[in-house]
């Protein structure tokens, strides 16, 4: 009787310690990933007590710079298309957020809407920026939306794709968001990480999934491992129902604002690009059907067109 539960307890357990050895991700020190993601003109200065992974590029003699801000999980690389056409009438700053790519975790583990507001003003300071078009995907939404509100004359136009700001309600909801909101998991999940449950959430916000390939998988993949990102994402996630009691301010927004929206975002329906034009008086709202949650990085080309003719800048 003994030997037959040994028998089983190790047929079960050794296909068990198999697959957590195989998906075994730890940790990586952000020195190791520099050289494939902080290629020039990546450069990193000094903010907050962190080392932000800037890209600064363009004219020198902008007076109204655009900013990108990107959205959870995702990095500066997102915004790549949008830049590669926008650099060469505009200068265009980009970051990696506290918490996400190579920016790393924030010292106090601070990552409230107020903190993000305070850290986008720090580094237009930093960067001697007077006043700039704030443009965000998601969570970098919410915080070009809400940095416009508590510090007006600091931003002249807002660019808002697929951003957060109402009560969410997905109607899906990649797994790594799913799991990063189990708290009792956090030991396991900030140490495996498997290829395939990152592609998986990748396609999840995707409209057209194929558009998913290896090295957009590779990037998400070596990013949400840097040293410390896994915890920053739990933490993050503990400020949800802060963020949605922040809605009712949106209608107090004055300023031009672009809604652009992917028609099949299942995170952030288009019904809420829908609530944003209503509330924003001087707004305008576009819908690109088949594109998923983050439309700017699955069609760079059609997406930032439409930043052209807001900007009026040429086609």
């Amino acid at each position: 009787m003994i030997s037959r539960f040994w028998t089983v307890l190790i047929a079960l357990g050794l296909p068990l310690l198999g697959a957590l050895a195989w998906t075994w991700a730890p940790d990586v020190p952000v020195d190791a990933l520099k050289a494939r993601w902080a290629a020039p003109p990546s450069h990193f200065v000094s903010l907050q007590g962190m080392q932000v992974h800037v890209r600064d590029e363009g004219p020198r003699d902008d007076p109204n710079p655009l900013v990108l801000i990107h959205g959870t999980s995702a990095s500066l690389h997102t915004w790549d298309g949008w830049v590669a056409a926008l650099n060469p009438h505009r200068r265009v700053i980009r970051m990696d957020l506290p918490g996400f790519g190579l920016t790393g975790p924030a010292p106090d583990g601070d990552y409230s809407m107020a903190r993000y507001t305070g850290f986008i003003t720090d580094l237009l300071d930093l960067l001697n920026i007077d006043q700039a078009v704030l443009a965000g995907n998601s969570l970098g939404g919410g915080i070009a939306w809400q940095t416009a509100l508590t510090h007006p004359k600091r931003v002249s136009q807002l660019v808002l794709v697929d951003a957060t700001g109402y009560p969410l309600q997905p109607q899906s909801m990649p797994i790594g968001f799913r799991l990063a909101q189990i708290s009792w998991l956090a030991p396991l999940t900030q140490n495996i990480l498997p290829r395939s449950m990152i592609e998986a959430s990748v396609r999840n916000v995707y409209g057209q999934p194929e558009k998913v390939s290896p090295a957009l998988v590779d990037r998400y993949h070596d990013l949400t491992l840097r040293e410390g990102n896994r915890a920053s994402l739990v933490q993050r996630f503990q400020y949800r129902s802060s963020d949605a009691a922040l809605a009712g301010q949106i209608s107090k927004l004055r300023l031009p604002t672009l809604i652009l929206w992917g028609s099949e975002d299942r995170l952030i329906p288009p019904e809420h690009g829908q609530s944003f034009q209503r509330d924003i008086t001087d707004s305008q709202l576009q819908v690109f059907e088949g594109l998923g949650h983050v439309p700017h990085e699955e069609d760079p080309e059609a997406t930032v067109q439409a930043v052209k003719r807001f900007l009026s800048l040429p086609p």
